[in-house]
């Protein structure tokens, strides 16, 4: 279980499940307790990150937290607790995941481990406020999470820490800043070998590159991100995002992609976390290739518009309306470009992402 545990926390889940699978059947026979909450807590670690399948994963932390606070094992408690945000946060319930792992920050705050801490904090601003679109509280809390890992001198919290404190900045719009600190990141995730921050990293470089306007640069890294989750058998629904970010800057590089593919990339992912975010990058390739798909287009980012609405992306949504606004500029709709960039700007205020505000504004003015 031990063996498992550690694995897991590496990132290696198919690994970590392989080690515990003689075992499992045993424990649930004698009802240990002790080792059976640790055991289902793996497994369900196992279930998102692999499989994919959020109802399998959340019904194994909500068993694997039951026995554990009936035994109060801290072990189960912390790491449980933590993870369980994971399937949460890719279901677009960022406030209950939020609620978990600071669950387990506070059991870590508790025993002063600064490198669970980081890890934690980190994870929390990333998974949480960036994703729900809370920027400033995201800015705040990865700025926790990489003083805590300077202090705990390990590269395993680092790797964490630096990449979440580099997409902050990202989500803010200012992309000096993110490539300095993804940059760092990756170092620290490549030192730790940690192979779904490292795919992260990647993928975030990859997108502050394309803002940055450098798309061979942005097409290397989601690549890099690609070939990363497709090796270690991680995130399917991730690899296939990275892959059509990949042709999004491929086509801006005036690249060859096949169109006939992003219909089932779509219809295969399996979270909600990356329903609108994929139709949007699908929406872009659409719009960039020629002039002949703007339908197509259109009704990518209807789709990317409707499911982050519906699913509480903030700042994603407030990108849609700006790629809306784009659409319209290509249809020399003045009027119907102005009032998407105007949406665009409100929403992207009330998230905190001052950068992209005065990037969106300045268009705004070109326009009007």
């Amino acid at each position: 279980t031990m063996l498992g545990l550690y694995i897991a926390q590496l990132n290696y889940l198919a690994e970590a499940k392989e080690a515990i699978d003689p075992i499992i059947d045993l424990a649930l026979k004698n009802n240990y307790k002790k080792r059976l909450c640790q055991l289902l807590t793996i497994l369900g670690t196992y279930y998102h990150f692999v499989e994919e399948d959020t109802p399998k994963s959340l019904n194994s932390f909500e068993a694997s937290l039951k026995i554990a606070n009936e035994v109060q094992d801290v072990i189960t408690l912390a790491l449980g607790n933590y993870w369980y945000g994971f399937p949460l946060s890719f279901d677009c319930q960022f406030e209950q995941a939020a609620a978990y792992m600071q669950k387990a920050i506070d059991i870590n705050v508790f025993v002063n481990n600064l490198w669970g801490i980081a890890a934690m904090k980190g994870t929390l601003s990333l998974l949480c406020h960036y994703m729900s679109g809370n920027i400033t509280l995201g800015l705040h809390t990865a700025e926790e999470a990489r003083q805590a890992a300077e202090k705990s001198g390990d590269v395993y919290p680092k790797g964490i820490a630096y990449t979440s404190y580099g997409t902050a900045h990202l989500s803010r719009g200012f992309f000096a800043d993110a490539e300095k600190y993804l940059l760092e990141g990756l170092v620290f995730c490549d030192r730790s070998n940690l192979p779904t921050w490292r795919g992260v990293d990647h993928f975030n470089l990859g997108d502050t590159y394309y803002a940055m306007g450098d798309f061979s640069k942005s097409k290397e890294h989601y690549d890099q991100s690609y070939m990363i989750f497709e090796r270690s058998h991680l995130f399917p629904s991730f690899a296939a995002l990275a892959k059509v970010g990949y042709a999004k800057s491929k086509v801006m590089s005036h690249g060859e992609v096949d169109l006939k593919t992003f219909d089932d990339l779509y219809k295969n992912n399996k979270f909600k976390l990356y329903e609108g975010w994929m139709a949007k990058f699908i929406a872009e390739i659409f719009l960039n290739i020629d002039d002949r798909h703007m339908t197509e287009a259109e009704d990518w980012i209807h789709k990317a518009i409707e499911a982050n609405q519906r699913n509480g992306m903030r700042r994603h949504l407030g990108q849609d309306h700006a790629l809306y606004a784009e659409f319209f500029k290509r249809k020399r709709d003045r009027l119907k470009a102005q009032e998407n960039l105007g949406k665009a700007i409100e929403i992207l205020k009330e998230c905190g992402a001052d950068g992209w505000v005065e990037k969106y504004e300045k268009e705004l003015a070109l326009i009007s």
